[in-house]
């Protein structure tokens, strides 16, 4: 692993166009690729680069499936917000389930952009976002065409769910009832953690009742709407509702205990 040496960073045509970024605290590259974090006040938080890309957006028999192009790579954080994070930027702590490096929750999506806006004033040039939806299940899939990023089963060591209600024909397993800290669980093939399981996780999206079977290029969702979308399923989730494809709906407003959301920037 080679870690905040710049002139030793392997480079290819994909890779940002800046590397490392004026607001990276450290930086480097490993098994799962180029990565970059931020820090405040000692609470650190790391974005893993996502290379552009196609993928088969959906399920079959669940979801419409249909082919997705991202022409430009962007930075997805590699866990959702930490209850650390969220507190010392918003001086606050709303989460049920308490513990510093658990993901907030009981956040809106209208409470997660108060956040970023904080943020990107305390950290100048971070400039961070919500994924799209697209975008969201492209990490989370890390290139993988199965229900879950980890095959076509899932077991509680690997995701944070209500494995009494196991998918298809799996094993029943721990429930927690509760989320974990980030990055207890294992990551995805791209270094990513809890995309499946442990919090729902707030899209910049409007909600779309059907994405349709077109292939789309760099999709953004509707222009306007009433719900905002949600991605990976939560602790409370049985194995059906933490599959990769899965989609969900709520008012830009609501909270719950398990509504949480990881951070993106690019383009």
């Amino acid at each position: 692993m080679t870690v905040g040496h710049k002139e030793t960073m392997y480079r290819n045509p994909l890779s940002p166009p800046e590397f490392p970024a004026t607001w990276a605290s450290d930086w480097g590259e490993d098994q799962y690729g180029l990565w970059m974090s931020f820090t405040i006040t000692g609470v650190r938080q790391t974005f893993r680069w996502l290379e552009p890309g196609e993928f088969v957006m959906g399920h079959k028999d669940k979801e419409s499936q249909h082919n997705v192009t991202l022409r430009k790579g962007f930075w997805l954080a590699d866990s959702t917000v930490t209850q650390e994070l969220w507190q010392l930027v918003m001086a606050e702590n709303p989460a049920r389930f308490m513990g510093k490096r658990r993901p907030v929750e009981k956040v809106s999506w209208q409470d997660a952009q108060r956040f970023i806006k904080k943020i990107n004033i305390l950290v100048p040039g971070l400039s961070v976002r919500l994924p799209t939806e697209a975008e969201w299940e492209y990490g989370c899939r890390a290139g993988t065409t199965t229900p879950f990023s980890f095959g076509d089963n899932i077991t509680s060591g690997q995701v944070n769910y209500d494995s009494r209600s196991p998918y298809n024909d799996g094993k029943k397993d721990e429930y927690r009832g509760q989320t974990v800290e980030v990055k207890t669980l294992p990551c995805n093939s791209w270094g990513l953690y809890e995309m499946h399981g442990n919090v729902l996780e707030w899209c910049q999206d409007w909600w779309q009742e059907d994405l349709g079977k077109d292939p789309v290029i760099d999709p953004q969702g509707p222009k306007k709407g009433e719900f905002r979308v949600l991605r990976g399923g939560s602790w409370g989730g049985d194995g059906r509702i933490v599959r990769s494809a899965i989609r969900f709906r709520f008012h830009p407003g609501d909270r719950d205990n398990s509504l949480g959301f990881r951070l993106a920037r690019g383009h």
